[in-house]
């Protein structure tokens, strides 16, 4: 069986963090989040998959190629005009021509949900809708069902019948396509798959399938801490690059090839340090931290539940916890995240204009691209810094910094 693995958004709901690079891309894990994807749905078999893409269409091609690196064979399908989930699974018309799998290309999934929809549809061979609960369906495409089958999605209502959601996952026969062309635009302008599959369902039986597995839907830059966090726990250690003496490892950590851990350096598993690391002497790295290629973490810096990207430099006296950092930033000697309000309630956000509570109760920094801070600088738990943006020595910084901003 084929899959459409769906990745043609801008990601505009993850920025900054995908200002400069596209969503598909952004590293988790000690890899882009779409070969996690690509992982759970090659373990069930499929071989051939089919990657609808636009915004920055041409980096993820430069980047997978024909899918060799992966184990799989990639095709490519791209969307010019991003008009809703309905009309970009209709780009693949004339491409899957036997039932196939449909998934987005921004959730984590698990490859044994993956593969009990594919049971589900070799039994019965109708249409299959993954679905997952919730904490807060209001958000999502919520689902009602009879009997096992779909009776009707609601999109993102604000009194939720159920706290049951379409999870991004279907397994679908060719004829959804015809249905697509008969999708009239939604309120927002969009086809919408919801009402496609609801249109479905009152002719032909749509089973729902409730996962079992860890589920994420990576709407927001937190999300992907979380992310990181259910990839990394299922991750193996192996040790590729060099480890000094007085080194301590603990659990399953990864080393690249090309990385260096100096001594005094003490790693709690799981973490992940890509190629081309220098790290330490006499640094402490706690579980679920991925660093990413050729970055640099020194003396007395210790880095917690973080993602920091490729060329990353936090050399001295730093405290990073629960925070992604972006690509080139560079952090001054000194340089402290808090990661967790006073009063113990969760961490709430300036994101879009509105006040957002993320529901984590420790979220530090999230920090864009080639951020640069000064010695002793402070950044407040929840803060949210653009791409190119200076914090001065000693200054703080709370909130939201735009881009190129400066704070002194």
């Amino acid at each position: 069986m084929k899959a459409l693995v769906l990745a043609a958004g801008e990601g505009t709901r993850l920025r900054p963090l995908t200002s400069n690079v596209p969503k598909p891309l952004i590293v988790v894990a000690g890899k882009p989040f779409l070969s996690h994807v690509f992982h759970a749905l090659s373990a069930v078999g499929v071989k051939e998959i089919v990657l609808l893409v636009g915004w920055k269409a041409n980096r993820i091609k430069e980047y997978y190629g024909n899918g060799s690196r992966e184990g799989i064979k990639i095709h490519y399908l791209e969307q010019k005009e991003r008009m809703g989930t309905a009309h970009a699974i209709g780009v693949a018309e004339q491409t899957m021509t036997e039932p196939f799998i449909c998934v987005n290309g921004d959730v984590v999934i698990s490859e044994s949900d993956v593969g009990e929809m594919v049971a589900i549809h070799e039994r019965k061979r109708s249409t299959v809708v993954g679905a997952v609960t919730v904490k807060d369906p209001q958000r999502f495409g919520v689902i009602e069902m009879s009997g096992g089958k779909l009776a009707r999605i609601i999109e993102k209502p604000q009194i939720p019948p159920t706290d049951l959601i379409n999870a991004g996952i279907f397994i679908f026969n060719p004829e959804i396509f015809k249905e697509i062309k008969n999708t009239a635009k939604s309120s927002r302008g969009e086809y919408e798959i919801t009402d496609t599959l609801n249109n479905l369902a009152k002719s032909k039986s749509v089973l729902v399938h409730r996962l079992k597995g860890d589920w994420i839907d990576v709407g927001r830059p937190w999300d992907l801490l979380r992310a990181n966090e259910i990839l990394m726990s299922r991750m193996k250690g192996r040790i590729q690059g060099t480890i000094e003496d007085g080194v301590r490892l603990l659990g399953e950590v990864v080393v690249e090839k090309g990385a260096r851990i100096r001594s005094g350096s003490y790693i709690e598993g799981p973490v992940y340090i890509s190629e081309g690391c220098d790290i330490g002497p006499n640094c402490y790295i706690r579980p679920s931290t991925c660093i990413g290629p050729k970055c640099r973490v020194g003396s007395s810096v210790e880095v917690k539940n973080s993602i920091i990207m490729a060329g990353g430099h936090i050399p001295h006296h730093n405290y990073i916890g629960d925070s992604i950092i972006g690509e080139r930033c560079n952090l001054g000697a000194g340089t402290k995240v808090a990661n967790l309000r006073f009063d113990g309630m969760t961490v709430k956000v300036s994101f879009g204009g509105n006040t957002i509570d993320t529901e984590r109760r420790k979220l530090g920094v999230i920090m864009g691209d080639d951020v640069k801070t000064g010695i002793n600088s402070m950044l407040d738990s929840g803060t949210i810094i653009w791409e190119n943006a200076i914090i001065g020595p000693g200054a703080l910084a709370r909130g939201k910094v735009g881009p190129g901003s400066r704070v002194l």
